[in-house]
């Protein structure tokens, strides 16, 4: 477990628990054990089981955790993903974060899951953003990748992307491209481009990949065989209002990579229940 999930857990515990449980504290006795069953209530894709034990450890150091289903494993309604055995007090108090974590990674995951399967047989990779929840951006990424899905640069830290606002504050294409070789060197460049005349400016100044951003289909179409004249380790990507229901026919012009912010941002929860008692 990374210190920066163990650190989320305990702050999403510290804002739901607060001073303590009072209905739990008052209903339930110190020494009562139990078993509590997570059942997936819709079909969907898996995810965040690594935070099931590690929510119920932070509450009840000896609490016994037997996942049943894997990260990325395709479920149908009615599974049951996982049994947790311990202390009541502490999986009733825990049951919330450890469902608003499995039904936000799984709700994720399923997403993914549906925008690999409409681009399935083009060659083009699906990837998200950085458009994610604060705090929460390794595990919503985890979640993509579970979902069959790639994931692009994690923060500012590891890929230099030219925006369009980068270039305004450059003074252009050419200007920003050659300050990142300056003062990052080795690092991959991206340069965010919406019509020809970038694209061209982007590649004679020598990006390694290319962002069509938010283009007309036709010019699209016609930008991606530019990129491939020009050579063929150039890599282009299309980002910019992507949905389920359009990004085949984008995939079939040929790109290599196509990102889409509503893998995170706009994502639903799967549907994931936790019921005490032992299995029917």
């Amino acid at each position: 477990m990374d210190e920066t999930t163990r650190a989320l857990i305990k702050l999403a515990l510290n804002e739901d628990v607060g001073t303590g449980d009072v209905t739990t504290d008052a209903t339930v006795p110190v020494d009562q054990r139990t078993t509590g069953r997570i059942i997936v209530k819709e079909d969907g894709v898996f995810c965040g089981g690594r935070l099931v034990e590690a929510v119920f450890r932070e509450l009840d150091n000896g609490v016994d955790v037997e996942l049943l289903v894997g990260d990325g494993e395709h479920v149908r309604a009615g599974t049951l993903a996982a049994r947790v055995t311990g202390q009541s007090r502490a999986i009733l108090t825990g049951e919330r974060l450890v469902l608003n974590f499995l039904q936000r990674l799984s709700g994720v995951a399923t997403t993914a899951a549906r925008y690999v399967e409409a681009v399935e047989g083009t060659g083009a990779t699906l990837l998200d953003t950085r458009k994610t929840t604060p705090g929460m951006r390794l595990l919503e990424k985890e979640a993509v990748a579970a979902g069959g899905g790639a994931n692009h640069r994690m923060g500012l830290f590891d890929m230099a992307l030219i925006k369009d606002n980068h270039i305004v504050a450059a003074g252009g294409i050419a200007e920003a491209v050659a300050s990142v070789r300056a003062s990052a060197d080795g690092v991959a460049v991206e340069v965010e481009v919406v019509d020809l005349e970038g694209l061209e400016e982007a590649i004679a100044a020598g990006a390694e990949r290319v962002m069509l951003d938010n283009m007309e289909r036709d010019e699209m179409a016609e930008a991606i065989r530019v990129a491939r004249a020009s050579s063929p380790a150039l890599e282009v990507e299309v980002s910019g209002g992507v949905t389920l229901e359009s990004i085949r026919a984008i995939a079939e012009l040929g790109p290599d990579y196509i990102s889409v912010g509503a893998l995170t941002h706009s994502a639903g929860s799967l549907d994931i229940s936790l019921e005490l008692g032992e299995d029917a």
